[in-house]
């Protein structure tokens, strides 16, 4: 069993829901924000007492089904105003990607770490990703997603994990290695599924994208900390070792990295084709349309 949950906005507030199976949210809100019930569960990443807290001490509203049409998903604990909100992540982490994580003379290296934009360049299934209209070559790129909030004295603390979509301009890094910077500054897409626990340890899905209504390529993934060349809490305790990332209220989006992707396999990803990422394993799709800006 694997509890969800998801936030959003109806008539102007903040709701929490959840499912136990499926990924129909039911009608049954709870008036709290997940940052708060984050907050009240003392920060134990831990469904099921997230799950207690809800049914026994936050409010319920039972919508209606006409209701829940206006119901607004939110990314994971987004905060009010976007610029609160920083997407990151690393780069080549996988076992797949490397040889080892280690140099010549045996000391750990850690991988590249990279910002993907502020708030405003998260987006949720269905939205259009942008990506610059210079791009030489994109390709998507399926993700756990870390989620961290910043507490009063601007130190990050891991909440939960969703999954997202590192949409990428692999063929500027490939061709200047040392654009890295510019080849991620595309939008990026989150579930709004979000996951009170550790960061899970096998991730199994399939890419398919989709050109004029029709499957152009599929591929299977695998993420998750068993596909890590690293230590996740090397690569997370040497990035918010940086004070300059420590603010008061800062939610935190994390990318801990992909498997091959659809440029490995030779395929191109152009403007309008939709890529849809099925996270099976954990039963979450993402779909995103490819918009150049």
């Amino acid at each position: 069993m694997t509890i969800k949950f998801m936030e959003g906005v109806l008539r102007g507030e903040r709701f929490v829901g959840f499912v136990e199976s499926g990924v129909t949210l039911p009608n049954e809100l709870y008036r709290i924000s997940l940052a708060k019930l984050c907050e009240a569960t003392g920060g134990k990443t831990d469904a099921v007492v997230a799950k207690e807290y809800l049914l026994k001490s936050a409010s319920s509203v039972r919508f209606s089904d006409q209701d829940m049409i206006d119901f607004s998903p939110l990314p994971p604990l987004f905060p009010d105003a976007a610029g609160d909100a920083m997407a990151s992540g690393f780069m080549q982490t996988h076992n797949v990607k490397i040889e080892s994580a280690r140099d010549d003379h045996g000391e750990i290296v850690l991988p590249n770490w990279f910002v993907k934009g502020l708030g405003s360049s998260v987006k949720l299934s269905g939205q259009p990703l942008r990506a610059p209209r210079q791009a030489l070559a994109l390709c998507e790129e399926a993700e756990v997603v870390l989620v961290y909030r910043s507490n009063a004295d601007g130190r990050p603390e891991y909440c939960g994990y969703t999954f997202g979509n590192d949409l990428t301009d692999i063929g500027r890094f490939k061709r200047h290695p040392g654009h890295l910077a510019y080849a991620k500054l595309c939008d990026a897409a989150v579930s709004s599924w979000f996951h009170i626990a550790p960061p899970p340890q096998s991730v199994q899905g399939e890419v398919s994208i989709e050109r004029d209504g029709a499957v152009a390529w599929k591929g299977n993934f695998k993420t998750g900390l068993d596909a890590l060349g690293y230590r996740l809490a090397d690569m997370v305790d040497h990035l918010f070792s940086y004070s300059a990332l420590s603010h008061p209220g800062r939610i935190h989006y994390v990318f801990i990295g992909a498997d091959r992707s659809s440029f490995h396999a030779g395929f191109s990803i152009k403007e309008g084709d939709r890529i849809v990422l099925n996270f099976a394993s954990h039963d979450v799709v993402i779909s995103n349309q490819v918009q150049f800006a």
